[in-house]
């Protein structure tokens, strides 16, 4: 395909006090094999030098008050002009061809979204690769194929844009646990979704990420929010009428599918 011809990708990088990883994350994307790329960095009230890092390249960078992740990736949605959206944390690693497969599935395939592979250092059971590029169409096997019911990274997708915002999809602001609920139902709205082989997000263990963080203040909020995802998620399967896999069905196979990915490193 022609370099002129190639769809936009925008990529949104929310960002807060990331001084330590900006760089990396730039340049991971600017390496990519895919190059046609749009690159919204939202600098959600940092403190450090992550805005003067950003300005440094290329991208598109908005400085707004602290906010959260969910606003920082709402504010991209925004303002992303690209055809294609996907949302990358800055401390995290894609493989070089990670766009151009993604891309050339959905040109391929039509559908509004791919779920790419995942390397998870900070939950290895949850890592898992595909055999082969597939299409799913039918709301059982699109909700089984990712367990997006309990695996709710965003990251692991690239959108149609116009699936997002015909949809009204946004990130509910103020809570921790802000993807569930965002990924169930766009895998629930698609048209479809195709998993794709060889293109790999690896989501890097930090000490201070913050999932890491220790408090007993931290962590009674991450609770409450995991308890509020867990009753939206409830809400929204019960008013669609479907069973989520690994939730309330198909519990026995999800649990073969960690042991799998922990254990046997088996490719689907």
């Amino acid at each position: 395909m022609e370099i002129d011809k190639r769809p936009l990708v925008s990529v949104i990088v929310p960002v807060y006090n990331a001084e330590l990883y900006l760089a990396q994350c730039i340049e991971n994307i600017t390496s990519q094999t895919y190059q046609n790329i749009e690159i919204i960095v939202v600098d959600d009230g940092s403190t450090d030098s992550s805005a003067e890092i950003a300005a440094q390249y290329q991208v598109k960078l908005i400085r707004q008050e602290n906010q959260g992740v969910s606003a920082a990736r709402n504010k991209g949605i925004d303002l992303a002009q690209g055809e294609y959206l996907h949302f990358m944390d800055v401390d995290d690693v894609i493989n070089d061809c990670f766009y151009q497969k993604l891309v050339s599935s959905l040109l391929e395939t039509g559908v509004d979204m791919a779920c790419s592979e995942m390397i998870n250092q900070r939950v290895r059971k949850e890592t898992n690769f595909f055999k082969k590029l597939k299409v799913y169409r039918a709301v059982p096997q699109k909700l089984k194929i990712t367990y997006v019911g309990r695996i709710g990274y965003v990251w692991r997708y690239l959108f149609k844009t116009e699936f997002i915002r015909n949809n009204k999809l946004r990130f509910e602001e103020g809570r921790i646990v802000e993807d569930l609920m965002f990924s169930l139902q766009a895998v629930y709205f698609s048209n479809g979704l195709v998993v794709v082989p060889g293109a790999t997000y690896t989501y890097v263990h930090r000490e201070n990420s913050q999932l890491s963080i220790v408090g007993d203040v931290y962590q009674d909020k991450r609770d409450r929010d995991w308890q509020h995802a867990k009753a939206l998620r409830k809400v929204f399967a019960e008013k669609h009428g479907f069973e989520i896999p690994g939730v309330n069905s198909g519990k026995l196979a999800y649990f073969w599918w960690k042991f799998r990915n922990l254990y046997c490193n088996i490719h689907w």
